[in-house]
């Protein structure tokens, strides 16, 4: 058997101020007993047993009243609060009502998807499910509470339903009670005028029987658009809680990210380096040659003839002096 906090304290309540009533009543009738017994004694000793009853009846009345102001609070401060959730109606569609074939849309009319009054799991989610453990039908969740930021707590900071952009990152906040560790839950976070689903999550339970939890969502900048969006909650296959809220304005535009382009490097391979080959034709030396010539007049004659010789390629200069001195007589 499961008993919360609040059912316990008020059972101690009641259990006290029923015992006083019930001393009480024991303790006027011991003393209307003791009145009537002839003998000093015993009718002394049932006198103060009735004083004594009546006095233990206004202690146990005291004791009810305390634990009703101060024994909820103080139990809240040693074992964490689970608290009771209302379920609020859903309202459900009647099988009675059908659409007439006389009526027609007229061309002007599109028709706007809306999301089902009793949402479904995706089939491409309900494949990545790994809870091991089957959900509690009787766990309950609380209304969904939408703001930008949550405290320590996992209590939404501010709380409202219309966001203006940029919007950046959201959460959902709820409290839950009665469930089961390793059991699978989802979150679903859709555009209602696409039907676009722009976050999600899907994992296995591991926040305890009851408290306070939350779903986050923070999509890319461009998906934030105006318009009306709405949270699913579900356990296993089944839909427990929804909550809608509104972004108004535009969407910051992306900024345009420049990727590099590779370039491609011309490589030169160096093919075989030229061997220089130089011919160096040694220089001649010069030799002067000098010839006596004594003419038959008995005058000498000296010649000098200088005759060097520059050999190069692929022309070879040649140069040639033939100084002649002719001394006076």
């Amino acid at each position: 058997m499961k008993l919360d906090i609040k059912t316990a304290v008020l059972t101690l309540i009641v259990m006290a101020a029923g015992g006083g009533l019930l001393v009480f009543l024991i303790g006027i009738r011991t003393i209307r007993s003791g009145q009537r017994l002839p003998f000093f004694r015993k009718r002394q000793d049932l006198l103060m047993r009735g004083w004594r009853r009546i006095v233990l009846s206004v202690l146990l009345v005291a004791c009810a009243f305390f634990i009703g102001k101060f024994g909820e609070p103080t139990a809240y401060k040693v074992f964490p609060p689970s608290p009771t959730i209302t379920l609020t109606p859903t309202i459900t569609l009647t099988p009675t009502i059908t659409l007439t074939p006389t009526i027609t849309l007229t061309p002007t009319i599109t028709n706007t998807p809306s999301i089902t009054p009793t949402p479904m799991m995706p089939e491409e989610i309900a494949t990545q499910f790994l809870g091991i453990v089957t959900p509690n039908p009787e766990s309950v969740f609380s209304t969904l509470q939408f703001s930008k930021a949550i405290d320590e707590s996992r209590l939404a900071v501010n709380p409202a339903t219309e966001f203006a952009n940029p919007v950046g990152k959201l959460y959902a906040t709820f409290s839950y009670n009665n469930m089961l560790d390793g059991s699978q839950w989802t979150a679903l976070w859709y555009r209602v005028q696409d039907l676009k689903l722009i976050c999600y999550e899907t994992q296995a339970w591991n926040g305890g029987t009851g408290g306070y939890g939350y779903t986050e969502c923070e999509p890319i900048s461009s998906d934030w658009l105006p318009g009306e969006y709405e949270v699913q909650v579900f356990l296993g296959m089944q839909w427990q809680v929804s909550g809608r809220f509104t972004v108004t304005g535009n969407p910051p535009t992306p900024v345009p990210t420049m990727t590099p382009t590779p370039t491609r490097t011309a490589t030169i391979t160096p093919g075989p380096s030229p061997t220089r080959t130089s011919t160096r034709t040694p220089r001649p030396s010069l030799t002067p040659t000098i010839t006596r010539t004594l003419a038959p007049s008995l005058t000498p004659t000296r010649t000098s003839t200088h005759a060097p010789t520059w050999t190069s390629t692929p022309v070879t200069p040649t140069n040639t002096r033939a100084p002649t001195m002719t001394p006076t007589p």
